[in-house]
C-alpha cells in the first residue's frame, strides 16, 4: 500500500508540476545510431533531439568490418540505424538485417541525385538502404616540392620524380581498383586476365616509385614535406595541412578517368525498436538545410543531394563533378580472394 500510495503522490506532483511548465514527464524516445567515427554533427543531432523531442545516442565504428561483426555477434538489436558502405549493404541486404524505408515517411526522396540512384544497382529504388554520402579517394601532389608538369592520372604514379616520395594506400580495392579503371577496365572485374594486367602495371611502374602503402599516416608526412604524392581521401590531407597554406601547396584531383568509390547509406536495422523515428531521422538529415550543414562541416562537396549546395557556406575540397565517372568498389563474393592474393604479393615485394 505504501508503494502504491507514494507513486500516486509522485504522479500527482509531476502532473502538477509539468502543468506549471516545470518538468516534463513524458518519457523522451531513443534513436540509437550506429555510424562512422566523427561523421554526423553534434548540430544537426541537437536540431533533431528539439525538433521530435527525442534523445538521440551515437555509437562509432572505424570499418565495416567492425560494425558487421558486432552486428552478427548479438549486436544488431543494440541500434536502429546503421551506416555501411555500398558492398556491405549488399551483403545485408541479402542478409535479410535491414527493415524496409516507410517511402511515405521519406518525403524528401526526391532530393537525391539520379546519378547516385544509377551507381547503386543493388538497391536502386532505396527500398533498404537511404545515400547519405558518395566519395571517392584522389591524388595530391605537394605544390612546393614539385614545380615540373606531371600526368593527371592514376599513371602519376609511374612518373621517376616522385621516386621515393610517393604513397599509395594500404587498401588493395583502391590501388587495384586504381589501375583496373586506368587499363579501361572495371574496378570490379572478374577478369583473371584484366586482373593480372593490373597487377603488373602496380608491381613493374608504379611500385618502383612508391616509398610505402598507408591508409593512415599519409595526411601528416604530406604536410611535413615527406611525400610528395599520395593517394588518399581529401580531407585527411586537408585535414593536415594549415587551412591558409591550401592553395600553396595541395594540388588535389580525382583523375577525368574516374576511379573506386564509396556510398556510405542509412539502413534502419529489422530489429530497430524506433523505425518511425529512425525513418524521420533520414529524412530529416536529407531536407537541403540540413544536409548542407553536413557538407560544410567535412567540406565535402555536394553530390548526393543536389538541392543542398544551395545553402553551403564553406568551399568544398574538390568539385562534385569530378566523381562523375567514378565506380563503386561493389562485392566480388569469393572472387574478392583473388584480389587479396594478387595484393599480398604486392606488399611483400614493396
Amino acid at each position: 500500500m505504501k508503494t502504491r500510495f507514494v507513486s500516486r503522490i509522485t504522479l500527482a506532483l509531476c502532473v502538477a508540476a509539468a502543468s506549471l511548465g516545470l518538468i516534463s514527464c513524458e518519457k523522451k524516445q531513443v534513436l540509437k545510431l550506429y555510424s562512422w567515427t566523427y561523421y554526423t554533427p553534434t548540430d544537426v543531432v541537437k536540431d533533431f533531439e528539439k525538433e521530435f523531442n527525442c534523445k538521440v545516442v551515437v555509437t562509432e565504428y572505424d570499418s565495416n568490418e567492425t560494425m558487421f561483426n558486432k552486428l552478427v555477434n548479438g549486436g544488431a538489436k543494440s541500434f536502429d540505424i546503421v551506416v555501411p558502405s555500398q558492398d556491405y549493404v549488399s551483403i545485408m541486404i541479402a542478409k535479410d538485417m535491414f527493415q524496409p524505408i516507410v517511402q511515405e515517411k521519406f518525403t524528401n526522396r526526391a532530393k537525391i541525385n539520379p546519378k547516385v540512384l544509377e551507381k547503386i544497382t543493388y538497391d536502386p529504388e532505396m527500398k533498404y538502404a537511404v545515400p547519405y554520402y558518395f566519395g571517392a579517394s584522389g591524388i595530391c601532389v605537394n605544390k612546393k616540392k614539385v614545380t615540373g608538369s606531371y600526368d593527371r592520372s592514376w599513371n602519376v604514379f609511374a612518373d621517376s620524380q616522385f621516386k621515393n616520395h610517393a604513397s599509395m594506400m594500404d587498401d588493395y580495392r583502391e590501388v587495384i581498383g586504381d589501375a583496373l579503371i586506368h587499363l579501361g577496365y572495371s574496378a570490379c572485374t572478374k577478369n583473371d586476365a584484366e586482373l593480372k594486367e593490373a597487377i603488373n602495371l602496380i608491381k613493374n611502374d608504379w611500385l618502383p616509385n612508391i616509398v610505402k602503402f598507408d591508409a593512415e599516416g599519409f595526411g601528416k608526412d604530406f604536410a611535413r614535406g615527406d611525400l610528395w604524392l599520395c593517394q588518399g581521401y581529401a580531407e585527411v590531407i586537408f585535414g593536415e595541412v594549415p587551412e591558409e597554406e591550401w592553395d600553396s601547396t595541395i594540388d588535389f584531383w580525382i583523375p577525368e578517368e574516374g576511379g573506386p568509390s564509396y556510398l556510405d547509406s542509412m539502413c534502419i536495422l529489422k530489429d530497430s525498436k524506433n523505425a518511425e523515428l529512425a525513418t524521420e531521422f533520414i529524412n530529416f538529415i536529407h531536407r537541403p538545410e540540413n544536409y548542407a550543414k553536413f557538407l560544410d562541416f567535412f567540406r565535402f562537396p555536394c553530390y548526393v543531394n543536389l538541392e543542398a549546395e544551395q545553402y553551403m557556406t564553406e568551399k568544398p575540397m574538390y568539385p562534385a563533378e569530378t566523381m562523375e565517372n567514378c565506380e563503386l568498389k561493389n562485392d566480388l563474393g569469393e572472387y574478392l580472394e583473388k584480389y587479396y592474393a594478387q595484393w599480398e604479393k604486392i606488399r611483400i615485394s614493396n
